[in-house]
């Protein structure tokens, strides 16, 4: 079954990064905060990782095609690994201007509004993250996962940078703020390198996570109780859909009718656990010692 279109919870992203930068905005202009500004300086990678997630979400749900035979499913990852260098950048630019103010100390005005526009965003942030999670987890979208992990993030770091400007501007150590900066810069740093490093696995074709492929394992065992065999079982992820690929070993009397029925219920078994996963198996005889040799990815030939 076709997975429903995810290009609306884009949308949803772009407006609630629009929505945001403008409060945050508003925030640290009345403040003159450098913590709020870093704070907003996220909401602006938030806005550009989204429109990311839609470009790449539409191609993502272009079909097969003569050139791309298994989807386009991996535009996903480069949504993934363009937010997560736009988060790295943020890091940069966020310690760049915490360095200066540190040098250069101004003091705060108008807190109690400007902290005030500041947790407005950080709700419309909360909910919209929520939202791009459930449907991300639920579609196995890494696109609207990576969003959902970054809003979160930039939720906990709106928290953090509000109490953190409130005290300075009750306590009068105005360098608080910036140190606060530099906390948000360390934080998201980890946030931007952990989704370039989960896109790069999916481009490098890493297999399912351990408990998919453990719930393909108690598969295939029930069916060896049976009298099967298997071997070469292969698997990966390409952005929402998940490849298997197994070599079925059968007594070599059967027909291959009767061999292509049992493919038909292991390959439907494999589906009912792996939901949206494309399954290919191999028909092979049990006694010819050929079918030994094909297990690695290159098939071992005779040296004779």
């Amino acid at each position: 079954m076709a997975r429903p279109s995810l290009k609306r919870y884009a949308l949803l992203s772009i407006v609630a990064a629009l929505a945001t930068i403008a409060l945050k905005g508003v925030a640290w202009w009345l403040t003159g905060s450098v913590g709020l500004l870093s704070d907003a300086a996220e909401s602006l990678v938030n806005l550009a990782g989204a429109l990311m997630a839609l470009a790449m979400l539409t191609l993502a749900e272009q079909p097969a095609d003569d050139n791309h035979a298994f989807g386009h499913g991996k535009a996903e990852y480069f949504s993934s690994a363009f937010e997560g260098f736009l988060i790295v950048v943020a890091a940069v630019a966020i310690s760049y201007s915490a360095v200066d103010r540190l040098i250069h100390p101004r003091p705060l005005e108008a807190l109690g509004l400007g902290l005030g526009f500041s947790a407005v965003a950080s709700v419309i942030n909360y909910l919209t993250a929520r939202v791009l999670m459930t449907v991300g987890r639920q579609h196995h979208s890494i696109t609207l996962e990576a969003d959902a992990h970054h809003l979160m993030t930039d939720v906990w770091t709106s928290v953090g940078v509000i109490v953190g400007v409130g005290l300075a501007g009750a306590s009068g150590w105005q360098w608080l703020d910036p140190l606060i900066a530099v906390a948000v810069a360390v934080n998201i740093l980890g946030t931007g390198w952990r989704l370039l490093q989960r896109s790069a696995d999916g481009l490098m074709d890493a297999a399912l996570p351990e408990e998919r492929r453990v719930e393909i394992a108690a598969v295939l065992e029930d069916y060896r109780r049976q009298g099967l065999e298997f071997h070469a079982l292969r698997t990966r992820q390409a952005g929402s859909r998940a490849f298997v690929s197994v070599h079925v070993l059968v007594p070599g009397q059967w027909t291959v009718q009767r061999g292509h029925d049992w493919l038909e219920r292991i390959e439907e078994s494999i589906r009912q656990a792996v939901p949206g996963s494309h399954v290919t198996t191999h028909l092979e005889p049990l006694e010819d010692p050929a079918s030994q040799s094909d297990q690695d990815l290159d098939r071992q030939e005779d040296g004779g």
